[in-house]
């Protein structure tokens, strides 16, 4: 399989002189396309640092970030914004779903940065939420929906602009344990699909599902 991201020599470091900090060190890093991979490590190893970097929403101290061939280190942040919009789909542990919207509406939000035409939106959006079983609660809102059930609308909208990679943070960590198991299954089925996954947790059971796991500790990968 081709190469979808990589990572050369990124370093991030925080603050100046005395109080400078390095959360990441040289960090050498591929990932294929169709992977599923896990990035796992305790609090304050640098996961979270590294999860910013490879979604393109932080930029690095030195090294660079290539994702589909483009050094990132390159781009305009209108170029940045774009590519992440195209090519990064993002799940996180809040949902972060606007609490009087729809699940719907929810879903099809990245699409206003698009060039998919508007007639189109909710068409798609509707597919979207078919794909993760939750169609039924499309006029839904947040209020109204379980944990697992606002976690499935927040990857319909990972979703809808068919990005190559699925970048979920802790995406269980605010679920019972059989909500849980039923997003990882989900994800374990768009790898299937063909998307690529990278999964950050620091629940090593979790951590185990996938089919290649990256732990980090102090700012480094250790395996």
């Amino acid at each position: 399989m081709p190469t979808l991201l990589q990572l050369k020599n990124v370093t991030k470091t925080y603050g100046s002189q005395d109080t400078k900090f390095d959360a990441l060190k040289n960090i050498n890093l591929k990932i294929d396309s169709g992977e599923f991979v896990s990035i796992t490590g305790p609090s304050g190893s640098g996961k979270s640092t590294l999860m910013h970097i490879i979604g393109l929403l932080d930029n690095p101290t030195s090294g660079k970030v290539i994702l589909e061939n483009k050094n990132t280190s390159k781009l305009k942040e209108n170029q940045l914004a774009s590519l992440r919009n195209k090519s990064l789909g993002f799940v996180f542990q809040q949902f972060n779903l606007l609490s009087k919207t729809s699940s719907l509406d929810n879903t099809i939000l990245p699409l206003l940065y698009s060039d998919i035409p508007q007639k189109e939106h909710k068409k798609l959006g509707i597919k979207m939420l078919d794909k993760v079983k939750i169609k039924n609660k499309a006029s839904n809102t947040p209020a109204q929906l379980s944990g697992g059930e606002q976690q499935r609308v927040a990857i319909a909208r990972a979703l809808i602009n068919n990005p190559k990679i699925i970048l979920a943070d802790e995406p269980t960590g605010n679920l019972d344990s059989k909500s849980g198991k039923n997003i990882i299954k989900l994800l374990k089925r768009l790898n299937k699909e063909g998307k690529t996954i990278i999964l950050v947790t620091h629940d090593l059971s979790l951590a185990k599902l996938a089919n290649r796991m990256i732990t980090i500790k102090d700012g480094q990968i250790k395996c």
